[in-house]
């Protein structure tokens, strides 16, 4: 009895649950509406199933338990029985199974008038790509992918010069207008989900995979990696902004083309930059050594990419105006100094011309328990000799001031660095500092980067 009555508590428990759970779908901003149909299908077939199956074992285990005297009858076939239960299973699975197939086959016929973009993945953030007025994309190759050309654009094909890239995890969408997204991968198995869209896909390396939809409501949502692609996977995030037609068109004009790109790429007057240098070298350096008593870090040996990015946070406010971020404050108003974007590629370029000569150390710690923190986490981005992987978005640590480090990820885990909106890779990197436990850690962790060669 006591069986019995276990059994019809877990289906009463399971029922209470299935409707009184704070937990379930969140509220859907797309036309994919049918998703959630399918599911709700499958929910109450299964549902049913279960209550009955487990409210029939409690009537068996009450009706058929043990008395004295009685004797059980075997019947090892019952064909009429077998019958039924083959035609409710097949009309129970096809009921769970057809309506999904209504919803592919939708799913894979893409409106002639939406939109089209590209989304990128990569270890461990996405990027996107637009086709620019012509409406072409221009073709793209795993052969040309570079640190200076992420998405592997072709320099030689016309059509890419207009295309606009989106170099940060955060997506622009106009509401009400049906999109294609074109999904490409450039290293290992990656997914693009967007819970409240009910549409998600892998990016698959050497294929292009789509979905569409058509986003019905404003907002701000997250976009997620639901494919496990390495020890960064659970910080591969980024956000998807619906928004009325002008403000998405705005936002998409205030991004580069290709060719606008590549020409930045290849600017920087160092000549010009050693006069701009001369306000950063009062603190830095003559030499951007670093001072620890200026709180100034060591510049050379980060990369100009990586200057010229922190640069732009601070000039534009993403970085440096935290409360707690007393050192922040002091470098955002210097940043301001830099007219435009010239003018800091310009004092980048010439940081790269002075000698790149380790910091000495400071950070006393076990090199040893670091070395373990450094090869499961760090080593994957920045690289195993901690030089640093600009196709990471990840800058060198090696020779860098160790207690600048240790500042910067006690920063990133007390949420003072890393949270704006306008920093793109910031949070990857707040996500990845949780790694480690206390300050404890971090001073073994950068003790063993002191290590490094």
């Amino acid at each position: 009895m006591a069986i019995a009555i276990v059994l019809v508590l877990l289906v009463v428990g399971s029922v209470l649950f299935q409707f009184l759970s704070p937990w379930y779908f969140t509220p859907i901003a797309s036309n994919w509406v049918a998703m959630d149909d399918t599911i709700s299908i499958t929910f109450w077939i299964t549902g049913f199933v279960f209550v009955a199956v487990n409210l029939f074992m409690a009537y068996c285990v009450v009706r058929y338990r043990h008395r004295a005297g009685g004797r059980a009858k075997y019947e090892p076939e019952n064909k009429k029985l077998e019958w039924w239960l083959i035609g409710l299973t097949t009309v129970g699975v096809a009921a769970m199974l057809a309506p999904g197939l209504f919803v592919w086959a939708k799913f894979v016929d893409v409106p002639s008038d939406a939109m089209v973009l590209e989304v990128v993945g990569k270890q461990w953030s996405f990027s996107f790509r637009f086709p620019g007025k012509d409406g072409r994309f221009g073709t793209v190759d795993a052969r040309h992918v570079s640190a200076k050309n992420p998405f592997g654009m072709n320099p030689d094909d016309p059509d890419g010069r207009d295309d606009v890239l989106i170099a940060g995890s955060q997506l622009h969408l106009p509401v009400g207008k049906p999109v294609k997204l074109l999904l490409r991968s450039i290293d290992v198995l990656h997914n693009f989900a967007v819970p409240q869209f009910r549409a998600k896909m892998d990016l698959v390396p050497g294929m292009v995979t789509y979905i569409w939809l058509t986003p019905t409501r404003t907002g701000k949502f997250d976009i997620l990696c639901n494919e496990l692609c390495g020890v960064g996977h659970y910080a591969m995030r980024g956000k998807v902004v619906v928004e009325e037609e002008n403000a998405f068109v705005a936002w998409l004009g205030g991004h580069p083309t290709f060719a606008q790109s590549s020409a930045r790429t290849a600017s920087g007057n160092a000549g010009a930059g050693k006069q701009l240098y001369a306000a950063c070298a009062a603190c830095h350096g003559s030499q951007a050594e670093g001072n620890l008593a200026m709180n100034a870090p060591k510049l050379t040996g980060l990369g100009d990419w990586y200057l010229q990015r922190q640069l732009a946070l601070f000039k534009s406010g993403a970085r440096g105006t935290h409360d707690k971020d007393v050192f922040g404050k002091m470098m955002a108003p210097m940043a301001a100094t830099l007219a435009d974007e010239a003018a800091i590629d310009n004092v980048s370029a010439y940081i790269g011309t002075l000698p790149d000569s380790p910091a000495p150390g400071t950070v006393k710690g076990n090199a040893n328990n670091g070395q373990r923190l450094f090869v499961s986490t760090c080593g994957t981005c920045h690289g195993a000799n901690g030089r640093g992987l600009q196709s990471m978005n990840a800058p060198g640590l090696k020779g860098m001031s160790d207690w600048y480090l240790v500042t910067q990820l006690r920063n990133f885990k007390q949420g003072i660095r890393g949270a704006h909106a306008q920093d793109m890779f910031g949070p990857q990197m707040a996500l990845m500092s949780e790694t480690l436990p206390d300050d404890r850690a971090i001073n073994d962790l950068v003790a063993y980067i002191n290590t490094l060669k």
